[in-house]
């Protein structure tokens, strides 16, 4: 079985998050990523404003559940929800 290399995961050995060709620096402690994750979510609910944007939510839930259990059940349940409720779109980093 070949195993392919993810393109959006969180390096926590480097401390980045990996978002295809991008990398962007990772708190190393748990207060900074779940503050992060959290203003990332707040900023993204206020993604009507000219400077914030919505895309800050899905990065912010990416962040707090590198931590928090809760956080990444949902997202995983999410994730399997809509690949069974879309199967034929393609996942991010598929061509």
């Amino acid at each position: 079985m070949v195993r392919r290399k993810r393109k959006y995961f969180i390096d926590a050995d480097r401390g980045r998050i990996v978002l295809g060709r991008y990398e962007l620096p990772f708190p190393r402690t748990k207060a900074g990523r779940v503050a992060t994750g959290s203003a990332l979510i707040g900023g993204g609910l206020l993604g009507f404003l000219p400077v914030l944007g919505f895309w800050m939510v899905p990065l912010g839930v990416l962040v707090l559940s590198h931590d928090l259990a809760s956080v990444r059940r949902r997202r995983r349940r999410m994730a399997i929800w809509w690949r069974k409720r879309y199967p034929s779109v393609n996942r991010a980093g598929k061509h």
